[in-house]
This record gives structure tokens, C-alpha cells and sequence, in this order.
């Protein structure tokens, strides 16, 4: 017989405990099941592709003259991304996928351009850093993923993380958005467990993938402070916790029709039953 689990899931990470805060049905589904057939939307595919070109770009210590070499990596990885892994929306026929293809690859060149005419200069120690770690006073392990581990502009012999993002508009709260600082500290344990030095910064980069009509910058940085960060930590101990918790307790999750994302496959798995 086999002998259950005493946790439905071996870890915690950002994506995860947003779906389980956002959808707990589809959280179940992709992340307890492991059912991974929710196809994902023309954005996210464009944000994939711009962030493997960058992956090469500082991989390969390349010069902003040499961009274009970090750009076919992230343009094959477009190509190569097959149309039932797309969420279409309104395009339904092969006409219109393949319009709307055609400007998802525009999207990308554009945006990931604007990021590399001028890209942010670092000191790069880790690309795509992957970490799964403990962390003392949670029951489940936690796992991020860090675009840069970069050497600390602030304090000698310290570490800073990097995160980009590429969007439609500008974050209006900025470096005080909760999900930036909920990423920030899903990263900050797992890097500071893989590199054993003090973490001190989080900085994100959001790059504006349409072109500004005044012609200010696409890109914005936002700069979240670690040893400012007090009550975060705490609440997100409370937060990981809590959640625990409730996920060893319920047995029955329900859908969230209003998820702009997974709303309508979760509705449709709990009135088709395909999960109990």
C-alpha cells in the first residue's frame, strides 16, 4: 500500500503559492497532479523568449554590439513553441494564429531590444540560478529561480539579485508591489544558502515592450532593500505557514472563474469532476 504523503506538494516557490493564492483548483491540478497542459499566453511565450536571450547574453559575457547573437537564441526558442502550447484567445483560425505569431516575434524583437541597445551593466557571478533549500521555521523547503546573482554595488564582498521582467505597462507601485516582494524573498534564502554571502538587494528591471510615445525610457528599475525588509519576513514566514497548513487540511479546491489565467480550465475541470 502506498503510504501517503503528509504534504501534497515537496516544495514552495513563488509561482506556486501565487496559483494556490490565486486558483487553489488549478494550483492543484499543475502543481499537486502535475498536469502541465495549460497552454500559456502570447505574452508569456514573448517573456520566455526575451528572457532566454538575455540567459545568453550574460552567459556569454557579450557586448551590446553583440546582441544579436543572444536575440536568435531567444527568437529559435519563439519558433520552436508550438501553437496547442498557446493560448490564441479571439484567433481562432489558422489565418489569425498565424498572424498573431507573426506579432509575438515583432513584440520580441522590439522589447528585447529596447532592453539590450543599453543593458545594465553588472559584475555577473550566476545565471539562472536554481536553488531549493531549507529554510529554518518552515516545514516545506522553498525553490526560486534568479535571473542574475551579481556582485553588490553597496557593499563589498555582497551579493545583489536581478530580475527582469518585460511588460505592457510600468508597475504603478513600484519597489513596494507585494509580488515583487514575495519573489524577492522566495530568492533571497536561495541564494544566500547556494553563495553563503549576504544577499543585500532585489532589483527589478521592467522593460516596456511597447515604445513610449514621449520617448522616455523603457526601461525602470525598482530596488528592494533586504535590510528593509522586517515585517516582510515575518509576514512571509506567516504567509508560507498559513498556507502549509491549509493545504494538509482541505480536500476539496474549488475554481476561480474570475482568474484572468486558468479561471475558465479550472471552472471546466470541477464541472467535468476529472480531478476527484
Amino acid at each position: 500500500m502506498k503510504k501517503e504523503r503528509k504534504y501534497p506538494i515537496k516544495h514552495w516557490s513563488h509561482s506556486s503559492l501565487m496559483a494556490y493564492l490565486r486558483n487553489p483548483l488549478a494550483w492543484y491540478k499543475r502543481y499537486v497532479e502535475e498536469v502541465f497542459d495549460t497552454p500559456s499566453s502570447p505574452a508569456g511565450v514573448v517573456g520566455r523568449a526575451a528572457h532566454m536571450a538575455l540567459q545568453h547574453y550574460y552567459e556569454l559575457n557579450l557586448k551590446p554590439e553583440q546582441r544579436e547573437v543572444a536575440i536568435v537564441f531567444g527568437l529559435q526558442y519563439l519558433k520552436n513553441v508550438a501553437d496547442f502550447e498557446i493560448n490564441f484567445g479571439k484567433a481562432k483560425s489558422k489565418r489569425a494564429q498565424k498572424e498573431k505569431r507573426v506579432s509575438m516575434e515583432r513584440e520580441y524583437l522590439q522589447a528585447i531590444n529596447f532592453y539590450l541597445a543599453k543593458p545594465p551593466r553588472h559584475k555577473v557571478l550566476g545565471v539562472e540560478v536554481k536553488g531549493t533549500v531549507r529554510v529554518q521555521g518552515l516545514a516545506l523547503p522553498i525553490k526560486a529561480v534568479s535571473d542574475l546573482v551579481v556582485e553588490s554595488r553597496v557593499e563589498r564582498g555582497a551579493l545583489d539579485i536581478i530580475d527582469h521582467k518585460f511588460v505592457d505597462s510600468f508597475s504603478p507601485l513600484k519597489s513596494g508591489k507585494s509580488l515583487f516582494i514575495l519573489q524577492a524573498l522566495f530568492n533571497y534564502y536561495t541564494v544566500t544558502t547556494l553563495f553563503d554571502k549576504p544577499v543585500r538587494r532585489f532589483v527589478v528591471y521592467e522593460c516596456k515592450k511597447s515604445r513610449n510615445a514621449d520617448g522616455s525610457p523603457q526601461l525602470r528599475r525598482y530596488v528592494i532593500n533586504y535590510a528593509q525588509c522586517a515585517d516582510d519576513f515575518r509576514v512571509f514566514h506567516r504567509l508560507l505557514k498559513d498556507a502549509t497548513q491549509e493545504i494538509t487540511r482541505t480536500r476539496v479546491f474549488l475554481p476561480n472563474p474570475s482568474d484572468m489565467f486558468e479561471g475558465e480550465n479550472s471552472f471546466d475541470i470541477y464541472r467535468l469532476g476529472l480531478l476527484e
